[in-house]
């Protein structure tokens, strides 16, 4: 399945179906969930890195019990916006994760999402280094999605 931009993946959805947000880190995959509505990501959980099989049943399961119909992966692009091997691992990744589940896929900016939101916990939210851990892969993958509904929404 190839790789769609947001207003396609929007396109295909059927009325009512979530999209499901993924950071993809080297060790944890921040899972955030839209509403209905596309309106609003909220973080959802996170799922521990393994192999491509195990994760995208994990995801797949996610997406059947909250109705989700896409995925919306996070692209960590470089700071001036070239793809690196990161986001090329990424891309990937995104392109294997989408085949496996059947789900179709966007990717979408994702620079700076784990910065900005370790910064709120530490500044708004007076979190503690440990918890700021349990937390920032699922937020981040919450800002990314809000990001990419807000960009895409229809004018």
């Amino acid at each position: 399945m190839p790789l769609f931009n947001m207003t396609e993946l929007r396109a295909r959805l059927a009325p009512g179906q979530r999209l499901i947000g993924l950071d993809p880190g080297s060790h944890i995959i921040g899972v955030a969930l839209s509403d209905v509505s596309l309106l609003l990501a909220t973080p959802y959980g996170q799922v521990r890195r393994a192999k491509l099989a195990g994760n995208a049943a994990r995801i797949l399961s996610i997406a059947r019990r909250e109705g989700a119909g896409g995925l919306v992966v996070g692209l960590p692009l470089s700071m001036d916006g070239s793809v690196g091997p990161a986001a090329q691992a990424a891309r990937d990744w995104a392109h294997a994760l989408s085949q496996a589940t059947g789900l179709p896929a966007a990717l979408w900016d994702e620079r700076l999402s784990s910065s900005a939101v370790n910064r709120f916990l530490i500044e708004e939210a007076d979190m503690t280094r440990h918890r700021r851990a349990e937390v920032v892969d699922r937020m981040a993958a919450a800002y990314m999605l809000q990001a990419a509904l807000d960009a895409s929404r229809p004018a």
